[in-house]
């Protein structure tokens, strides 16, 4: 790859992390699971490295992060300092500073598996990404925790 094609293909994969986290905020789970492979994986951990979720798909993404949120949640998603090493045109990694922030109205009923009212989480999304048929999808998404903070 020449260095025009390397920083085209960085600002795509940024351009698609930026996607994830709209759709994220939007509650677009169909969307959101659409930016991963057919057998894309994506595993957050809790800040001791303990694994919170695994998910597998596109229908597994979607319906468990669609179901650990009520309609009435506010979600709030940010990136931060990327690094991608693309490592071929149809491979690359990148890792995001991340921060998250779900609030809850005081009148929803808590879900069962998920009973906080508000939670405030730092970290950070390590990605593998694949190219096909011209465009760029999340193989693997880890969400790695520094920190987080609930309130009940």
């Amino acid at each position: 790859m020449n260095d025009v094609e390397r920083l085209t293909a960085i600002e795509e994969l940024r351009r698609l992390m930026a996607r994830y986290v709209r759709y994220a905020d939007h509650k677009r789970w169909q969307d959101l699971a659409g930016l991963f492979t057919p057998d894309g994986t994506f595993t957050p951990h809790k800040p001791d490295g303990s694994v919170w979720l695994r998910m597998k798909g596109r229908a597994d993404i979607a319906a468990t992060i669609g179901g650990s949120n009520g309609p009435d949640d506010v979600l709030i998603h940010h990136l931060f300092s990327n690094e991608i090493d693309i490592q071929s045109a149809t491979s690359a990694r990148g890792t995001w500073s991340m921060e998250d922030i779900i609030t809850r109205p005081d009148d929803v009923k808590v879900n069962p598996d998920f009973p906080f009212k508000g939670m405030h989480g730092y970290g950070h999304y390590h990605a593998r990404f694949v190219k096909a048929d011209g465009a760029w999808y999340i193989a693997e998404l880890e969400q790695t925790r520094l920190r987080l903070d609930f309130s009940y």
